[in-house]
């Protein structure tokens, strides 16, 4: 079975999906993001903070390549994964790559509330949802699947990517 490749922005779901999505099909979760911590010692939010989004972005690429190799997994990626054109190359190597969105004014209430969202920190994070999310669509775009989760239960957004897995 090919993995099942969750990307998207920050707050559109993908962690909460990636989970019920791999518990409902009873196969494994990986989040990269969780594995770069544990490799890192560290919080993302501490990495970006004391080494940069330079670094956290080489730890990155250096997990998506060896989670790649996987089969039959969920993987939650990190929300700026998709920017590196090698990341989405690997990702659609042994997987349906599948980006999850949502409008900027639903990211913004999903997350205002999160303290560990590091491109978020400083005075109008709607502003820099706005602006982030628009540098990030072509890159997005590049996905094989996209699902708004903006209105979508997450019963909805689970049994959705099973259509689609179904009919890859």
């Amino acid at each position: 079975m090919r993995n099942i490749v969750l990307v998207g922005f920050m707050g559109t779901g993908k962690t909460s999906v990636a989970k019920a999505l791999a518990d409902k099909l009873n196969i494994r979760y990986i989040s990269t993001d969780d594995i770069i911590e544990k490799k890192e010692g560290a919080k993302i939010k501490n990495i970006f903070a004391e080494k940069g989004e330079g670094y956290f972005r080489k730890a990155e690429k250096e997990v998506i390549l060896a989670v790649s190799s996987e089969e039959g997994a969920v993987i939650d990626a990190g929300g700026g994964a998709v920017i590196d054109p090698e990341n989405v190359k690997n990702f659609k190597k042994n997987g349906i790559l599948i980006c999850l969105w949502a409008e900027p004014e639903i990211i913004f209430e999903r997350t205002k509330l999160c303290a560990k969202r590091p491109l978020l920190e400083g005075p109008k994070p709607d502003e820099t949802i706005r602006r982030l999310l628009s540098e990030r669509k072509k890159f997005y775009e590049r996905a094989d699947h996209h699902i708004n989760t903006s209105k979508l239960l997450l019963a909805d957004v689970v049994s959705e990517i099973e259509n689609i897995v179904k009919n890859a």
